[in-house]
């Protein structure tokens, strides 16, 4: 990913006392001692995907749980972030081992056959624990409900955003009053924008970081400005592509563009450049302890709305429930218990760059305090997601088939046309396919909320 140090796609080698856990072989992170031996009433088996920074951020929390809640013992386990961990997940909660209480990124719930392989929140006992409905943004917990069902708790959403370098952009003219980047609402006043920072730039260094060579990116950036110009992947039903290749094609020569007017060098270790002196690099908000440890004079806003709609790319972290066969009693209402006050005590959480689920938080003064993360909080708001079906989310089979066309187009292997060609015919593709999970294609599976 072009970011120093290591990053939450990064197994925990670097973190020391690392075990091979169960017949699945994971890398074990955790405080909590077995039920049996801790003393402890109830036992909730955890999995996650946090490593880095995101991974110290959660041992905290589950230690603070831990503190006030000492007749629940909290057993958790990290896995490797991506298709391994949602590998193990589905394998363990087909095969009735599943644990009590899991993460997964929201846009891969459709996928995991809701209602067979994730049982359904007690929504009625997220309430006891404080945990209501109204304390969420309505289109974030609509993502969360499969056929009138809420199966996903939302913890947070992360967002691609800009990052700006202020020394560099204050030599350019580019802040404003406020010390914030000058607003930029179209492509030409993006470019301008950027010409000016490149004559500010020192030597050698890129004026924008874009990761061209990392299609995970590559593809968060397609769906956050293709979102911009207002298009679609499907019809209501999931029975049709409505795809806009030229709306796509629009957006691929954008991208192409930051190379073949010299803004961007393919290659280039983009974070590391940013800390060097690079005036911006496009990144995800989980940069943020990145940066604030490089003690940079910088701030961050989501992507500019360079087609005229706001939106940034979106995804979030989100509680499930691994279907189990004799789900209940106390481990269950243990497993909604600890979900619920980690959600609302995501304050810690968020000084990872992560934008807060929980609206009191949210709206907390302390949260308000934070930089840049209050700079771009509004990206709440204007979130570009992927399609809800079941190929779609982090590193999901859309991604997987789709970025790597996005990428080429970028770097100039093929034709912004071409690609968006490529686009629309694998979007067909996946739309007839079976979801491997329960057989059923995307117009077969769950209803939305």
């Amino acid at each position: 990913m072009g970011r120093p140090g290591l990053n939450r796609r990064q197994l925990l080698t670097g973190l020391g006392g690392l075990t091979v856990a169960g017949s699945f072989g994971f890398a074990a992170l955790g405080t909590g001692a077995d039920a049996l031996t801790s003393g402890a009433d109830t036992r909730v088996r955890y999995w996650n995907l946090f490593s880095g920074g995101d991974g110290y951020n959660m041992i905290a929390m589950l230690d603070s749980f831990r503190a006030e809640h000492p007749g629940i013992d909290v057993k958790d386990s990290t896995l490797q972030w991506g298709n391994p961990y949602y590998t193990k997940l589905a394998m363990a909660a087909a095969g009735n081992r599943a644990p009590d209480l899991a993460v997964m990124h929201l846009g891969r719930v459709p996928g995991f056959s809701p209602g067979r392989l994730l049982d359904p929140w007690d929504v009625n006992l997220l309430a006891r624990y404080g945990v209501h409905e109204k304390d969420f943004n309505p289109d974030l917990w609509k993502r969360a409900v499969v056929d009138g069902k809420l199966y996903a708790l939302p913890l947070d959403i992360h967002v691609q955003l800009c990052f700006y370098r202020r020394d560099v952009l204050r030599k350019a003219g580019l802040l404003g009053d406020d010390g914030r980047m000058v607003p930029v609402t179209s492509t030409e006043e993006w470019f301008d924008v950027l010409k000016q920072a490149k004559k500010a730039t020192r030597g050698g260094l890129q004026t924008l970081g874009l990761h061209v060579n990392d299609l995970n990116i590559q593809w968060w950036m397609f769906v956050a400005f293709y979102t911009q110009l207002g298009g679609t992947w499907f019809d209501a039903g999931n029975t049709e592509v409505t795809f806009d290749t030229d709306k796509a094609t629009e957006v691929l020569e954008f991208l192409r563009r930051h190379i073949t007017d010299g803004y961007t060098l393919p290659g280039a270790a983009d974070a590391e450049q940013f800390v060097n002196g690079a005036p911006f690099t496009l990144e995800g908000n989980w940069s943020v302890p990145v940066f604030d440890t490089a003690k940079l004079d910088y701030g961050a806003v989501p992507l500019p709305p360079v087609f005229g709609r706001p939106a940034t790319h979106a995804e979030s972290h989100a509680f499930v429930l691994p279907h189990q066969s004799g789900r209940g009693g106390a481990t269950a209402d243990a497993a909604h218990r600890l979900a619920a006050y980690v959600v609302r005590h995501a304050r810690q959480w968020a000084g990872g760059g992560h934008i807060p689920a929980y609206t009191p938080t949210l709206t907390s003064a302390a949260y308000q305090r934070l930089q840049p993360q209050s700079e771009y909080v509004l990206a709440m708001d204007h979130q570009a997601t992927e399609p809800k079906v079941w190929f779609a989310g982090s590193t999901g089979l859309l991604a997987q088939r789709v970025g790597p066309v996005v990428m080429a187009s970028t770097a100039g292997s093929a034709k912004p046309e071409a690609a968006a060609g490529r686009m629309r015919g694998v979007l067909t593709q996946l739309l007839t396919m079976k979801n491997p999970m329960d057989g059923r294609t995307a117009a077969e599976g769950g209803a939305a909320a």
